[in-house]
């Protein structure tokens, strides 16, 4: 007996040793990387801004200060157009997507941040309703008539075998939209900043495998 309880203490000693060892590792790992993948997805969100209101224009863009409607929905106002960060519960999880739009409300373009999507179906949202494909939403406005799926009603063409992904990026797309035409929070301290390459350096300036039908 005193030999098992001997062997069971050597055995809570190792295992907490090694968890001791392990969250360290873990802990050092994550302050290592912690910051580049910040700034990754810094990098990230500037290309997007520019993707969804520059498109393949050259050029740079002067933006405001971001204006933040609540923890998921941020607005990105600039020079050439207003861009929105917004996120939907898709088939696969959340989908950070970014929007950008004209004066008026029409859709300039727009880029997936972020997504779970099941690769081969709803990952396709990243191209299918870009200029000139099946789900083209490129030129329109969700202030006319809310973007909807045609099996809904609407006049978008759903990913073919990924209705719900659909859904919820067209959902997003309208969220954008009414973030879009939200008074600017004159709380919120203006200012401008070019974007840019260096744009970062001014920041603190700165305003499974299945279908899902």
């Amino acid at each position: 007996m005193k030999k098992l309880e001997s062997s069971l203490v050597n055995m809570v000693v190792v295992l907490t040793v090694i968890a001791v060892i392990a969250g360290g590792a873990l802990a050092y790992v994550n302050s290592v990387t912690k910051e580049p993948i910040a700034n990754i997805m810094q990098q990230k969100l500037q290309d997007g801004i520019k993707q969804v209101i520059l498109g393949s224009t050259e050029g740079d863009l002067i933006v405001e200060n971001p204006d933040t409607i609540d923890e998921q929905t941020i607005v990105y106002r600039t020079d050439k157009g207003v861009a929105v960060k917004t996120t939907s519960n898709a088939f696969g999880g959340p989908m950070e997507i970014l929007v950008g739009f004209d004066k008026e409300g029409i859709i300039m373009g727009y880029t997936i941040l972020s997504t779970k999507e099941t690769p081969g179906l709803g990952v396709k949202a990243d191209t299918w309703f870009q200029a000139g494909q099946k789900g083209d939403i490129i030129g329109k406005n969700p202030g006319v008539k809310p973007l909807s799926v045609s099996k809904d009603g609407g006049e978008v063409d759903a990913i073919t075998a990924s209705t719900i992904t659909s859904r919820a990026f067209l959902n997003a797309v309208n969220d954008a939209f009414v973030a879009f035409t939200t008074p600017v929070n004159t709380d919120v301290q203006s200012g401008a900043s070019e974007l840019d390459s260096s744009w970062e350096d001014n920041s603190s300036t700165k305003s499974s495998q299945c279908n899902d039908n």
